[in-house]
């Protein structure tokens, strides 16, 4: 929204919540979201044509187009738990705009969600409109985390989705031209409905597999003598494979890959599809085995126990460039390590420390083992090994020599995203440990 109130100066765009807090916080000098450039860009349009509102009702009456943004989290309970996207929030605010709309809307599905829910949206609007029209697209998302300004401002693609109809058309032609104001015209494709919901869920699946099976094979690698990353170059030189998503790590985390994939999973397992359901579903399995296979090692390197070890924890956040703990590897690694009695320390350069703990141990529960750093340097200080777990940049540039000086000895470095130098590393005297590379001591 940010960026539309940017590029198409003469619209008026109104993010609304009912969490006064959240909005308080889009008002304020300091953004909720951490997202590089997404504050400069906040900062010249708001009070302009860029508005932050607790007042949804009259937005909703005023606006023309509305797009809906809400959650749309993985079922915890009844039928489809644990796959299936719950879709609570989707039809309260489908009932909440029928309610108060006194004019015909387009609405726009900008969350993640399964196949089919514009039809339920659909219904619900028009059983409630008394006689107004709504047309309701899908308009996926697909930004990347850390560098979704960019991703806005040169998109490799829009997708909007429609009904093939001439109210559909019409709707989907106003949402076109908004985007065309600085996306190219060619790389706004238009589908129907089903194919652009469909098209998300199989976008992230896709990048999701891809991360799944390069750490698949960054085991094979560790068992071998293989280097991963040589082992990536050499594949993503293909050029029916290409280089991207092919970078060994912990595992991957974030609010979309999982719980699309699962979301997958579900709706493949309602239409009779077992084979294909299972296929997807062991992406994640591998994901979850990542992410459980990197904190054995640290133990069993460890002469099989950190029991009462300091073990530092460098990054928390599922990847550089966020502050967003969603699915992050880090929870699972942390959690190993406190049921194996380790006394870990976590440093991570923008969550706060109450996310960390909190996310670690959930809101009543309490461990003295877990504590949060204020610096790199604090985590590491007497810490029999160091894991890196988010790719922080300032984490390639750390006085090793420092920190190795102050560690007990032998010292362990375990790098879960392939970003330090294991030689330059094992030349200070640690014993150091990548993701699909044998272990390098001197």
């Amino acid at each position: 929204m940010a960026m539309i109130a940017l590029k198409a100066p003469d619209i008026n765009v109104t993010v609304v919540d009912m969490n006064a807090a959240r909005i308080a916080a889009w008002n304020s000098d300091t953004l909720p979201v951490y997202e590089p450039g997404l504050d400069d860009v906040v900062k010249e349009r708001r009070g302009k044509n860029l508005f932050f509102s607790t007042d949804v009702t009259g937005n909703i009456k005023d606006a023309d187009i509305i797009f809906v943004a809400v959650n749309t989290p993985t079922k915890t309970y009844g039928v489809g738990a644990g796959r299936a996207a719950d879709l609570r929030y989707i039809e309260s605010v489908a009932r909440t705009i029928a309610e108060h709309s006194k004019s015909p809307k387009i609405i726009v599905e900008k969350s993640t969600i399964p196949v089919k829910t514009a039809e339920a949206i659909k219904e619900i609007l028009n059983a409630n409109s008394n006689g107004m029209r709504f047309s309701v697209l899908s308009n996926p998302e697909f930004l990347a985390e850390g560098t979704a300004m960019a991703d806005l401002l040169n998109p490799d693609r829009v997708l909007i989705g429609g009904e093939h109809t001439p109210e559909g058309e019409k709707a989907l032609q106003t949402l076109v031209d908004v985007y065309a104001r600085w996306v190219p015209r060619e790389r706004i494709i238009t589908t129907n409905l089903w194919s652009s919901e469909l098209s998300k869920l199989v976008a992230n699946a896709f990048l999701a597999q891809r991360i799944s099976s390069i750490n698949s094979i960054s085991a094979l690698c560790e068992a071998t003598g293989a280097d991963v990353d040589e082992v990536a170059h050499a594949i993503g030189k293909d050029s029916r494979i290409g280089p991207k998503f092919l970078k060994a790590s912990v595992g991957f985390g974030g609010s979309c890959f999982q719980k699309d994939i699962l979301n997958l999973v579900y709706l493949c397992q309602h239409f009779g599809l077992p084979e294909v359901a299972a296929y997807w579903e062991s992406v994640v399995t591998m994901n979850d085995y990542q992410k459980r296979r990197f904190a054995s090692k640290i133990v069993r390197t460890l002469f099989n126990t950190v029991a009462d070890k300091k073990i530092a924890v460098l990054g928390f956040a599922f990847k550089k460039d966020t502050n967003d703990t969603r699915e992050s590897a880090a929870i699972n690694v942390c959690r190993d390590l406190l049921a194996e009695h380790a006394n870990v320390s976590v440093y991570d350069p923008k969550v706060p420390g109450e996310e960390i703990l909190k996310d670690v141990l959930g809101k009543d529960n309490t461990n003295p083992r877990l504590t949060v750093a204020k610096s790199a340097y604090e985590a590491c200080a007497g810490a029999h090994a160091i894991a890196v777990v988010t790719e922080w940049d300032e984490f390639k540039t750390l006085d090793f020599q420092k920190i190795y000086e102050g560690m007990p000895k032998p010292a362990f470095i375990f790098d879960g995203r392939n970003i330090l130098d294991l030689e330059k590393l094992a030349k200070i005297g640690f014993r150091a440990h990548g993701i699909g590379k044998c272990g390098t001591s001197v």
